[in-house]
């Protein structure tokens, strides 16, 4: 079952997730096969990230938590009180689920 998992960053760690992205990377590339999609939420300028969304494809709830808590971003400090939720694909790519 997808969850998706969504945060904001702590504040002022601009620098700190910055510090971190290499490793926050390699560690979402080490785990494309449970990871439908993920991105950076940016300011309004689309220059520095603030949060994130991974909607991850994992069996359950404490699958997802121990996902989040191997991520350099939330051992590092970066994610503020991460969100994780089940998810139903509705609408995705221009296609229709529902």
């Amino acid at each position: 079952m997808p969850y998706a998992i969504s945060w904001m960053d702590e504040p002022a760690t601009a620098e700190l997730r910055l510090e971190l992205r290499d490793a926050h990377l390699d560690y979402m590339r080490g785990n494309l096969h449970r990871v439908l999609a993920s991105g950076g939420l940016l300011d309004d300028a689309g220059e520095v990230g603030i949060g994130g969304l991974i909607l991850l494809d994992i069996d359950s709830r404490a699958e997802a938590e121990e996902f989040v808590k191997a991520d350099p971003f939330y051992t590092g400090g970066v994610y503020r009180n991460p969100v994780i939720t089940r998810w139903r694909k509705a609408f995705y790519d221009g296609k229709a689920f529902l």
